[in-house]
């Protein structure tokens, strides 16, 4: 092992941006990469061709076997560029109506990596045993559906696929001829030839014009599609690096059209807006295609198709009459173009670096439909501990452990909730992650039980660098497993990070999943692991890109080697959720009851959503990168990613108190609730704001805290359904034209809570969209606003102390309103329970709770309740609201993966709560004031009444509230209030 060097050591983390400056020279763009300028001149040389350009990939009727058990066939496939070259298809239908389609080289000099799928699906999807392909003289094809409504048609010559529906094409594959899957080959020098060398005592001729060079390039016939050049096929340069390709091309090109949708969402992670800009095209928005390669971008720019932290290679085509999606199953570098041909449709052109064809294509024909489908496929968001929705206090870095004990206790002196308190990597002693700097946390057991002892926790950075030092017990021991990843010639790979020197671990390798796991164990036992840490300290998996300080675009070379010999290229985007998966699943089984784990991660792939929260990474405090910040989590909703946020405050930049208390505003308002900050920043704890802000942020950790029964109930039902916590209006009105645009307001959950974070300075009232004719109230105020059946904005007050936070009209919102500080002291609060009347009069919503930590839930440990406000029959004048048990009527649909076939209302956890009741019921929009109000075949109760506008009112104006004192009423029984006239 080499020596370090402290001064270039030292070099090179100076080296490291620390000002406000993306680097953008460090990063590629198309035309600096060779696969990517292929596949985009072969889309122009397709568009120059016009109508006489045609696909020369073709399928061999002939090769063609039916499944006689299921819905699958398979076929040869042969491209006229290469007769010589063979291809193999295989198409499935899986039972959901999901349709498979792979398609990979065969018999040829290497292998293609296939295994992408393998990590990003939870299991191997169920083919239809009823569907059957039918052949014919021309194409292949399978109609399925209740109604027979879909078709895949698979053309033989030139080779496409379509997705129908209603006999109307959705999704097309091939359609301009884009297919082209670079078969792997042997190299081939170029035949340089001169005049032979004079013979002695010949004579030289000396002028350069006699010179002869004779260089050999025959014409190459397949320039009309390849080109006529082999370009950077063998070897490619970026800046000071080479990529030695050892591989040669293989790299896989395919166009993907929506004939019938014009907008399309998803393949995050951009910072752009969430319905995607063109790429390609008329006048297109960017010039570059959108990236899907895992980077460390420090502070990346607020509107570009660059690539940063995190890859979903998935997608969401939307109309008002139907949404589709594909995922697309590769792990390599991938670039994507986008255009429009017209207002209704949309074309994408998929270009990636190596892997086999892989993709899923999802009929819909709903956004509901289309989370469901892909949540079978990769999972849905993992129901989080209860905790982990609070507020996250962190930045680099706390310094000492007296310096978390001042953070907390001046958080308690000024009455502000807090859960979590961070650690950044100062903590370990030379970055040695595990390992305490003593100096400055010599006590850190201790430490984190005063944490624990106020009912938090800790959340402590681990990187996947590993310091290259013998005395490192982590290090030295992967070393000796051959754990760690392999430079090109198979030996360690040595690169550069906060560490100094450093090694990687290759979660790709089985052999070092259950070796890391050992390391997170509390108790001591005969190999080394992390006994200075209590099960109240959680992770946080940073620079899992991963980020290498002197490596290529500041990550790892592609020709470093993995286990199985698989290239770096093949799996970089998969490198960084397999180091969450492992520590994730190390966190949960360190104790002897397994409780849920929290892990934020900064890099992620289609999957990473199983196994904790991400963030958008080192974001600027500034007033565009907040606003594209609320997008940026948006579109990682849409890629089934739900708990997901931004810091606040921005990483970077020392903003302005008005800056400040709107990124609180933001944060509050999204799954994953943190703040953080750069060692250069000044501390900006918001206990050390002046007044009035710092009461101002005050109130919205209060309002968080209020509102986390709304989000843990949000968090259950995508942890089943796999619909996203956060949901843009296309989601949530599908038909709605007017909200297919709209990515700065949003709803949460079925909750009817519909937020605008305010991202601009000094406003003072800005315009929320409202998608329909039904009545919205004010949360704070109960103004009643009214929508329109096409669509309406209204103008909403929107000082700083004040966030446009709206409940849809027949929505039923649960809260706890008493402050406290930390959602552990919650736990027992009553709740208030706030009706706000549809037009028509009646509301309806819901509450999950259970414990919070363990897994007991999977038993059916937990409440879940559905509230009904409905009329009374109608000779009878009176509203009756009820609470009814949701986990006995539908114990199916209760908790992820687990089948309930009976549930017993009475089970433990609803035990433990069972005197935990209803103090208040808030009831908006009534037509009048009520004679009585009482508990059915009861008593009375105690209310008030405020006239106002009703929900049934044309006019706008503060609504008519009816509050009803302490009905008593318990949150784990049935029970009816009847309010009557």
């Amino acid at each position: 092992m080499r020596t370090l060097n402290y001064l270039g050591v030292l070099s090179l983390l100076l080296a490291v941006p620390t000002t406000n400056s993306l680097k953008a020279h460090d990063f590629k763009t198309c035309s600096q990469s060779g696969f990517c300028r292929r596949g985009r001149a072969l889309s122009t040389r397709a568009k120059e061709a016009g109508s006489k350009w045609a696909s020369p990939y073709s399928i061999d009727p002939s090769s063609i076997t039916v499944a006689s058990d299921q819905a699958t066939f398979t076929a040869g496939v042969k491209s006229s560029l290469y007769p010589e070259i063979n291809f193999g298809l295989e198409l499935r239908v899986h039972e959901d109506g999901i349709v498979r389609i792979r398609m990979d080289e065969v018999g040829g000099l290497r292998k293609r990596y296939d295994e992408a799928a393998s990590w990003a699906l939870i299991s191997e999807p169920i083919i239809s045993k009823e569907i059957k392909w039918k052949a014919g003289r021309k194409d292949i094809r399978a109609v399925y559906g209740n109604k027979k409504e879909n078709e895949v048609v698979v053309t033989f010559e030139p080779l496409r696929v379509a997705l129908l529906r209603n006999g109307k094409e959705q999704v097309v594959l091939n359609g301009q001829g884009l297919l082209h899957m670079e078969h792997f080959r042997n190299k081939v020098d170029s035949t340089l030839t001169e005049e032979p060398s004079p013979q002695e005592g010949e004579e030289v001729v000396t002028d350069e014009a006699q010179v002869v060079l004779k260089t050999e390039q025959p014409v190459n016939p397949r320039s009309w599609f390849e080109g006529d050049k082999e370009d950077d096929y063998w070897q490619e340069t970026f800046s000071s690096w080479t990529d030695s390709k050892p591989k040669g091309p293989e790299s896989l090109s395919i166009d993907i059209n929506f004939p019938s949708h014009g907008t399309i969402y998803g393949i995050p992670q951009h910072a752009t807006r969430l319905a995607l800009p063109t790429t390609s095209g008329e006048s297109p928005f960017f010039s570059d295609p959108y990236r899907l390669y895992n980077a460390d971008v420090f502070e990346y720019l607020a509107s570009s198709p660059m690539s940063i932290y995190g890859s979903i290679p998935v997608l969401h085509a939307h109309s008002a009459d139907s949404t589709v999606g594909i995922f697309h199953a590769i792990g390599s570098e991938t670039w994507i173009d986008v255009a429009h041909a017209s207002d209704k449709s949309t074309e994408t052109h998929w270009i990636s670096e190596s892997g086999i064809l892989d993709l899923f294509l999802m009929p819909g024909p709903t956004p509901e439909d289309i989370f469901k489908q892909y949540s079978r496929l990769t999972g849905t968001s993992v129901l989080p501990a209860h905790w982990s929705l609070g507020y996250h206090q962190c930045r680099w870095n706390y310094v000492s452990s007296n310096d978390v004990r001042t953070v907390q206790k001046r958080f308690d002196e000024e009455d502000m909730p807090v859960d979590v308190f961070w650690l950044d990597i100062e903590y370990a002693e030379d970055h040695k992650y595990f390992i305490w700097d003593k100096k400055n946390f010599p006590d850190p057991v201790e430490m984190v039980n005063d944490v624990a002892a106020l009912g938090r926790k800790m959340v402590v950075i681990v990187d996947p660098h590993l310091k290259r030092v013998s005395e490192y017990p982590v290090y030295k021991k992967a070393s000796e497993l051959g754990f760690l990843v392999k430079n090109k010639d198979s030996n360690e790979y040595e690169g550069w990070c906060w560490s100094g020197s450093s090694a990687w671990m290759d979660f790709f390798n089985p052999g070092a999943w259950t070796w890391w796991k050992t390391l997170f164990k509390t108790e001591k036992g005969s190999e080394w692991s992390w006994t200075e840490s209590t099960e109240a300290v959680h992770i946080w998996n940073d620079m899992n890109e991963p980020s290498v300080f002197n490596g290529p675009e500041i990550t790892m070379p592609k020709d470093n080697i993995h286990y199985g010999g698989w290239e770096h290229r093949d799996i970089h985007n998969i490198n960084g959720m397999l180091y969450s998966n492992l520590t994730f699943q190390a966190v949960r089984e360190r104790s002897v009851t397994p409780t849920r784990p929290f892990v934020l991660t900064r890099a992620f792939y289609a999957g990473s959503q199983r196994f904790g929260a991400m963030w958008t990474g080192d974001n600027l405090g500034t007033w565009e990168h907040m606003a594209v910040g609320v997008k940026i989590v948006l579109s990682v909703n849409i890629g089934g990613f739900s708990f997901a946020g931004s810091d606040v405050g921005g990483f970077f930049g020392n903003p302005e108190p008005d800056m400040l208390v709107r990124w609180y505003q933001v944060g509050a308002f999204a799954p994953f609730f943190r703040a953080h900050a750069h060692l250069d920043t000044k501390r900006r704890e918001p206990f050390l704001l002046d007044q009035p802000y710092k009461g101002i942020v005050k109130d919205i950790l209060r309002l968080r805290y209020t509102l986390l029964p709304v989000w843990y109930t949000a968090f259950r039902e995508t942890s089943v359904t796999g619909l996203p916590v956060l949901r843009p209006h296309y989601v949530a009105f599908p038909k709605d034209k007017g909200g297919f645009e709209v990515d700065d307001q949003y709803f949460i959950g079925s909750s009817g809570l519909l937020v605008k974070p305010v991202t601009e300075k000094g406003a003072t009232e800005t315009t929320v969209y409202l998608p329909e004719d039904q009545v919205y109230y004010d949360y704070f105020t109960h103004h009643a606003y009214r929508g329109a059946a096409e669509g309406k904005q209204v103008t909403v007050p929107a000082a700083l102390h004040q966030i446009p936070l709206l409940v849809r009209g027949g929505s039923i919102v649960s809260t706890r309103e008493r402050p406290r500080r930390s959602s552990t002291s919650m736990k027992r609060d009553p709740f208030t329970l706030r009706v706000a009347l549809s037009k028509t009069g009646a509301a309806r919503g819901e509450l999950y709770l259970d414990d919070g930590v363990t897994y007991a839930h999977q038993e059916g440990n937990f409440v879940w309740r559905e509230f009904v406000a409905e009329k009374a029959p109608k000779k009878s004048r009176a509203i009756r609201l009820t609470s009814k048990d949701l986990g006995a009527t539908r114990p199916n649909d209760a908790v992820d993966g687990v089948v309930l076939r009976t549930f017993n209302p009475t089970n433990e956890y609803a035990k433990s709560i069972a005197d935990v009741r209803v103090e208040k019921v808030v009831v908006v929009g009534l037509n009048e004031k009520p004679k009585r109000v009482k508990i059915e075949n009861g008593a009375e109760l105690v209310w008030d009444y405020t006239p106002g506008v009703t929900a049934a009112d044309k006019k706008e104006g503060v609504a008519s509230v009816l509050s009803i004192k302490d009905p008593r009423v318990l949150i784990t029984q049935d029970w009816a209030i009847v309010i009557e006239w």
